[in-house]
């Protein structure tokens, strides 16, 4: 019989947070912020209701995205000025359905999002961000630095099936934003959730007709009726939105033959991470 799931804290109740650290890294411009590190002003009551008391800490992770984040490739530039609405609090919003003290795994992590939101936002969680390129878990690593996220936050450099058996697996919560497909999305994400864990994927427009779609390949994966949730309703338009997959049993991945044919009886396409970059190994606590 899978372990109980965690009761999600009340909606009205907010997790005890953290004082951020004392010394938040500054512009270093003799305080102008760069564009896109600020909320605009239409939406800045919406982003200190959101963070609380870890506003300020958003901001230093905001400033690393717009100025690090776009210099290495890994944030678009037009994305920087809309930051807050299009990222940063579209992410955090997607702890209001996570349970107090969970331990979250985030696959394809690339900047942190929303990875490091959430240890931004609720540092109650136990993250480990799980990402294959090197340039990426660099500045994954740079960021929970910089942040004093060190003691809730490990990344681990790998695809999803290397994360198996590492400080990854058996998450109480596995989070993927803007990675893949729901089918293939389900393939890498479920294994490394606890029986009776999920998976909360963060979605667009196109969720309900993924739902719809996938259905029959995530039952065979070992997952549940995926289940819609919005996030944010009456905060932000459109709220976030987010797929919920619950894991009821574990599945054997199915495994490639020498000669390139999958062996084993379950519906596998999603299994494989291939694609997704390389890279193997090494992990640290962030």
């Amino acid at each position: 019989m899978p372990p109980p799931s965690f009761p999600a804290s009340p909606p009205s109740a907010s997790p005890p947070s953290a004082s951020p650290p004392s010394a938040v890294p500054d512009s270093g411009s003799g305080g102008a912020e760069p564009e896109g590190a600020l909320p605009p002003a239409e939406f800045l009551g919406v982003a200190r209701q959101v963070f609380g008391d870890r506003f300020e800490l958003a901001v230093a992770y905001a400033r690393l995205l717009v100025t690090d984040g776009v210099v290495r490739g890994l944030i678009g530039p037009r994305e920087a000025p809309r930051i807050w609405e299009r990222h940063l609090v579209n992410c955090a919003l997607m702890s209001e359905i996570i349970p107090f003290g969970a331990s979250v795994a985030d696959v394809g992590s690339g900047a942190g999002l929303p990875g490091i939101v959430l240890a931004v936002a609720r540092p109650d969680l136990n993250i480990t961000l799980v990402e294959p390129l090197a340039r990426r878990t660099a500045f994954l690593d740079e960021a929970v630095d910089a942040l004093g996220l060190s003691s809730s936050v490990t990344v681990v450099r790998g695809r999803a099936e290397e994360a198996i058996g590492g400080p990854a697996a058996g998450a109480d919560v596995v989070t993927a934003r803007a990675v893949a497909p729901l089918d293939r999305l389900t393939g890498w994400c479920l294994p490394l959730a606890r029986v009776g864990g999920r998976l909360l994927a963060l979605k667009g427009a196109s969720a309900a007709d993924e739902l719809a779609e996938h259905g029959a390949v995530i039952a065979g994966l070992g997952g549940g009726e995926p289940v819609l949730r919005l996030c944010g309703v009456g905060l932000i338009d459109p709220p976030t939105t987010v797929v919920e997959i619950v894991k009821e049993r574990n599945v054997v991945p199915v495994r490639p033959k020498p000669g390139g044919k999958a062996e084993g009886s379950g519906r596998g396409s999603g299994a494989k991470a291939g694609g997704r970059g390389s890279g193997r190994g090494r992990s640290r606590r962030g």
